[in-house]
């Protein structure tokens, strides 16, 4: 029952994680209603990123974190600016084709400047210290991890609805036409929202590359992931992309934990028992 108990605990640290994956996309699609099939390949650029200035550039691990998610910020604000913003609309095809073409253009960038070889950022002995609690281990990297989650979540409910910031972003959402007659500059506006986005992608990125592996092709799955826990979590819902990450990792561990083979099917499982049943619901709650 422990071994049961643990697993569930594990699965949902690292559903903080899954969360932070899937803000950035959410907050996206909430504003202009772009789907970004680059997000996950942006998330591994960031990592790359800050295996770089970690090892090459020999920054100090203290500063990396600072200028990965701001690094991060501009790239955003630049890729809205003079690609996204020029294909807002009501068909959905344009953004669709330009962010898989980015997602292409990033995935062959970084295999031809770092190759395929595995890369991880070092973050030293918090990966591996760890706390014990009624027989339950928890990893303090783990931990650090969902604080962090949370604490991003609730930086971004406090920006969406108590700054002036947020309610520009809100109105825009709702009307971006109305906003722009009413003096809203809705291109900035939209570059902003996409540097929120890459900002917290940086985050996630930087909190990757230490807790496993990667490669220049890890971006997929990293979109998969983010796609599943903003579905699970409701699309567009802040504090959903913490519950949907939860209810991720909590199936991947499950799944983990009866047998290793099934733990990322597990997780696909569950995303389409959802899939199916939330309309069934929402029709029954009317």
């Amino acid at each position: 029952m422990i071994e049961l108990i643990n697993s569930i605990v594990q699965g949902i640290l690292i559903g903080g994680l899954y969360a932070l994956f899937a803000a950035g996309l959410s907050l996206v699609f909430g504003i202009m209603r772009i789907v970004n099939l680059s997000h996950g390949d942006l998330i591994v650029l960031g990592s790359f990123l800050a295996f770089f200035t970690v090892s090459t550039l020999t920054v100090p691990l203290w500063l990396m974190v600072v200028i990965i998610p701001l690094a991060m910020g501009v790239i955003g604000y630049a890729i809205q600016r003079s690609l996204l913003n020029k294909t807002i609309g009501p068909d959905v095809l344009p953004p669709l084709l330009i962010t898989f073409g980015l997602s292409i253009i990033l995935q062959n960038g970084l295999l031809q400047i770092f190759t395929a070889d595995n890369r991880k950022l070092d973050f030293g002995a918090i990966e591996v210290m760890s706390v014990e609690i009624g027989g339950i281990a928890m990893g303090w990297y783990a931990i650090l991890i969902f604080l962090i989650a949370v604490t991003v979540i609730t930086g971004l409910q406090f920006i969406s609805y108590h700054t002036r910031l947020g309610r520009l972003l809100r109105a825009t959402t709702d009307d971006p036409e109305i906003a722009k007659l009413m003096g809203v500059k809705t291109e900035h506006i939209f570059a902003i929202a996409m540097a929120i986005a890459m900002i917290i992608c940086g985050i996630a990125a930087i909190l990757f590359a230490a807790w496993t592996s990667f490669t220049p092709l890890s971006g997929p799955s990293r979109l998969l992931i983010a796609f599943e826990v903003v579905v699970i979590g409701g699309i567009g819902s802040i504090w959903g992309t913490l519950v949907g990450g939860i209810i991720l990792g909590v199936a991947q561990a499950l799944g983990g934990y009866f047998d290793p083979a099934w733990q990322t099917l597990a997780g696909h499982i569950v995303f389409v028992i959802i899939l199916v049943l939330r309309p069934i619901f929402v029709k029954g709650f009317r």
